[in-house]
């Protein structure tokens, strides 16, 4: 395990700093609009996964508009979510402040809101709904904390709101952790008090981990208390359902 860990931390400085030296290669060249740097951030995304040796598998097709919304396990669903499509995701405001990370999610296009601040809530929508006009979705995980996987949490509606205002499609999607030798998905779960660096450390000492996408059909809802509900039942579902027809990437 401490092999792997050291191996895999190397591989994984190199990749982020390629990643950055990438965006600024391309920044040289002129501002980025907010699809180029969706498309950065994929980009990124997929490097690191490789150096950290993560696969995952897609079910279904992830859309090109509107939003999507999802379980949240940890940090590893936004690399994992962004390789497999391009979007912007909406991110706790804490995150604006880490090293590195936080450069680089605002890079990527990112929106941070501060949960307990009904004006930052308001101006993250206004924010949202001019980029629902983009061939970009937004991402946002409605449980607003992530979890240790054994259940999924009450989805919080505020967010669903530019879309029901503008009509535009919501996807539900789901995450899941899969380990080699049946360790529980928890495992890999950051969530409570567990420290950042801490719990790094564990998962770039982790084998055989496999990410599982599932994305459902994108739909218009009249509210968003109904949006919240179903597309929580949605990935409740999608959750204790089997993969099938898989697609893979990396």
């Amino acid at each position: 395990m401490i092999f792997l860990a050291c191996r895999r931390a190397v591989a994984l400085a190199f990749s982020l700093i390629l990643c950055a030296l990438r965006y600024w290669a391309i920044r040289l060249r002129g501002p980025l609009s907010l699809e180029q740097r969706a498309e950065w951030l994929q980009g990124a995304s997929r490097s690191v996964l490789a150096s950290l040796g993560v696969l995952y598998h897609v079910e279904g097709a992830p859309p090109s508009r509107g939003v999507v919304v999802s379980n949240h396990l940890g940090y590893l669903d936004i690399a994992i979510f962004s390789a497999a499509m391009k979007c912007f995701f909406v991110a706790k405001i804490e995150i604006n402040k880490w090293p590195y990370f936080g450069e680089a999610a605002r890079s990527g296009g990112s929106l941070f809101i501060d949960r307990s601040s009904l004006a930052s809530a308001e101006q993250v929508a206004a924010e949202m709904t001019e980029r629902l006009t983009l061939p970009v979705p937004i991402l946002f995980f409605p449980e607003s904390t992530s979890s240790d996987g054994t259940s999924v949490l009450r989805f919080h509606s505020r967010l669903f709101e530019p879309a029901i205002r503008v009509q535009a499609p919501v996807t539900a999607a789901s995450i899941r952790y899969v380990l080699a030798d049946g360790v529980e998905e928890r495992e890999l779960c950051w969530f409570g008090d567990d420290g950042f660096l801490p719990h790094l450390w564990k998962t770039l000492g982790t084998a055989g981990f496999i990410a599982e996408l599932r994305f459902g059909e994108s739909r218009i809802y009249p509210h968003r208390r109904v949006a919240a509900n179903q597309t929580r039942e949605e990935i409740v579902a999608m959750r204790n359902g089997s993969l099938a027809g898989v697609a893979s990437g990396t």
